[in-house]
Order: C-alpha cells, then sequence, then structure tokens
C-alpha cells in the first residue's frame, strides 16, 4: 500500500481482523421467526413489519395478481451479508429486478472474488485503521487491498468485455456477472450480481457514477479511449416497459433514497411523459429509518406518493411503512417471505424480455401520441 503509512508496528491489521466473516446469509423460511412475526410482533413498529410481511407474501405473491415485484437497496446492505437474503428472493421468482446503490454491487464484488469481510466494531481508532490498510463500513472492516483487487478486476473485465457504447446498467450488471460466472464458477452462490445474471433478473443503479464501478468505467474511458457510456435513458425506459408490462405492480423498498424515487417515477413517466394511463402501484412496503419531516424519505410516503400517481388511491390498505432497520427487518422479512404457501413463484426472467417490452412501450406511446394530437 504505497500510498499509505506504515503505521505502528505495535499494532496491525491483522488485530483488527480477526473478527468473525461475514458470510451471505440465506432464509430458510423458519417456522419459528414466522410464528414470532404473526404472533409476537403485535403493535407499533413491529406490528407493521408484520403487516408488511403480510402483505407481501398473502397478496402480493397470491397467483391470482401475477405481481410484478421491484426490489429497491439503499444503505450497506450486501456488506452486511444481506446478498444472500437477495439472492434466495431472486431463486424463488419473489423479486423480479432489482434496483440498487451502485456502492451495494461493488462491495457485492468482494464475495464473488472470495474476499473475506469481517465482523468488527464501530468504535475504532479511524486513524490507526488508515495507518494500518483497513477500511471500516461502520463494524465491518477489511483490508484496503481488497478495494485495490476489485478495481483490477473490474478494469480487465471492462477491458475484456469489448462493450464500447452506450448500455443500459442492466445489460453492464448482466455482463460483468456473466463474466464472473464463467472465471469464479460457484460465485453466484456469494454474489447477487452473479446470480442475477444466471437467472435472467435485471439489475439497475440510479446513479452508475457514484461507486467505484463507475470510477472504473470514467478511467477506461480516459485512459483506453473508451466509447462505453453508461445510458440513464435506457435505464428509464426499460424500467418503465417493466412496469407497464405488470399485470400488477409492487415494490419492497430498502431504505429509500435515489433507488427508490427511480423506481417509483416510472409511473408518472407513463402518465406524465408518454400520455399512457397506466396507473401507480397496487402494492407498496417500505423498512426504512428516515422520516419524512426531514425531507430525504425520497419518494415521501405511500399516501403522498398518490398525489405523483406512483400509487393507486384505491390501494392504500395494501401500503405499509416500517420504521425499522433494514439489517434487522429484512433477514425477517424474507424468512416469513420464503417459509410462505406462496413461497416460490415461476421467474419471469425479465431481462431476456427487455427489447420486446421497451417495442411495446414505444408502440403504446406513439399511440398515444397520436391521439393527443387528435
Amino acid at each position: 500500500m504505497p500510498h499509505r503509512a506504515p503505521g505502528s508496528p505495535a499494532r496491525g491489521p491483522r488485530q483488527y481482523l480477526s473478527g468473525r466473516p461475514i458470510t451471505y446469509y440465506r432464509p430458510t423460511g423458519d417456522p419459528a421467526v414466522r410464528h414470532l412475526i404473526q404472533h409476537g410482533f403485535q403493535a407499533f413498529n413491529a406490528g407493521r413489519l408484520s403487516e408488511a410481511c403480510e402483505i407481501f407474501a398473502g397478496k402480493m405473491l397470491a397467483p391470482k395478481n401475477n405481481t410484478t415485484i421491484g426490489l429497491t437497496i439503499a444503505g450497506a446492505m450486501t456488506p452486511a451479508g444481506l446478498g444472500g437474503c437477495v439472492n434466495e428472493m431472486m431463486e424463488r421468482g419473489l423479486v423480479d429486478f432489482v434496483i440498487s446503490t451502485g456502492a451495494n454491487l461493488y462491495h457485492d464484488l468482494h464475495y464473488a472474488l472470495n474476499f473475506t469481510l469481517h465482523r468488527g466494531s464501530p468504535f475504532l481508532d479511524d486513524v490507526e485503521l488508515y495507518e494500518q490498510g483497513v477500511i471500516r463500513i461502520y463494524d465491518v472492516l477489511f483490508p484496503a487491498t481488497v478495494l485495490l483487487e476489485t478495481d483490477a478486476y473490474i478494469r480487465d473485465f471492462l477491458t475484456r468485455s469489448g462493450m464500447d457504447g452506450p448500455v443500459s446498467t442492466s445489460e453492464f450488471h448482466y455482463r460483468l456477472g456473466q463474466d464472473l460466472l464463467k472465471r469464479r464458477p460457484g460465485c453466484d452462490e456469494y454474489s447477487v450480481v452473479a446470480r442475477a445474471a444466471k437467472l435472467g433478473v435485471p439489475i439497475y443503479t440510479s446513479s452508475p457514477g457514484d461507486s467505484s464501478i463507475g470510477m472504473n468505467v470514467a478511467w477506461h474511458e480516459l485512459m483506453n479511449g473508451s466509447k462505453l457510456m453508461i445510458d440513464p435513458n435506457l435505464d428509464v425506459n426499460e424500467v418503465c416497459a417493466i412496469i407497464l408490462a405488470g399485470k400488477k405492480n409492487g415494490c419492497v423498498i430498502l431504505g429509500g433514497g435515489s433507488p427508490k424515487n427511480f423506481y417509483l417515477q416510472g409511473q408518472p413517466t407513463l402518465w406524465e411523459v408518454y400520455g399512457i394511463p397506466k396507473g401507480g402501484n397496487e402494492f407498496f412496503i417500505q423498512i426504512t429509518t428516515d422520516q419524512v419531516v426531514w425531507g430525504g424519505l425520497s419518494g415521501a410516503t405511500p399516501s403522498e406518493a398518490v398525489s405523483w400517481g406512483k400509487v393507486n388511491p384505491g390501494v392504500l390498505p395494501d401500503t405499509v411503512v416500517a420504521y425499522c432497520d433494514s439489517t434487522i427487518a429484512f433477514p425477517l422479512f424474507c424468512e416469513y417471505a420464503v417459509g410462505s404457501e406462496n413461497g416460490t413463484r415461476k421467474r419471469k426472467e425479465l431481462y431476456h424480455q427487455r427489447a420486446a417490452l421497451v417495442a411495446d412501450l414505444r408502440k403504446q406511446g406513439t399511440a398515444a401520441r397520436k391521439k393527443r394530437k387528435k
């Protein structure tokens, strides 16, 4: 680590990295957890989480509804090992597409590349960590070499991928996942990016420049003269096309931020811009620690989202916000869903349908424009 000070010989990285490895947790549908949520979580935010579980398992997953379900992810979920929950949900067809911060996908690659992240403490001396070449994400610790080697893999992938034009983030992540599957067989057990590519689940990033993946894409353009461009227009249209094609639409939102609003803007894009009266989401579940009064709850509450056409006004009883830490609530939520009567659905494999879905969006948008002109 030539760009870092050597540090004190009395305290080295090994001391800080002695905590248990963080593994990708996979829910199994534990009956005891389901019993706790059904009978023990009765009021306040425990009650809201129980309500969210019941709406998801009993209504969103009901075969008669054939709901297209989007999962949005903000906050450090993959560093905490919760990518395993996402993998299980995708494997069972309980999540049809994902919108995530780029950071979650970048840190997911550490697991795919067989690097180890360790349990630690949030109360360490960060100057000392810096001197010893240790990175801290709250209480998750790992050597800085993990970043350098993950970056090197991304740059090598960019060079050998041959991508040299505008692509959507779904295509970029699919190609990245396919590369991981080829070069690291079996890594999809520990990687959301690789598992999504294997299952045909599209993954989008609402702010592709806001992560180490985007940093390396920028390097590829500047240093290699690449014409590869992450085109947000392609993402917007693909997500809108997926929503338009859904018989019913529902979302599970972890945290909030850009991924949340990027999903929820799909319905206003359809009616406000394309003139297609699709209507809003039929189901809305959010797990967050933010509050609407501070202005950071992007996309706001379900009731406020009604005024934007993001949520259908008649379905507010099928919407819920549980104010809880996602690293606590999401594994419980997944245990409940996996163990439910509707705990497995046929996968939609929407990644492979993108071209046809966007073509239908163009067709309906063209018809709506002609109608407006008349």
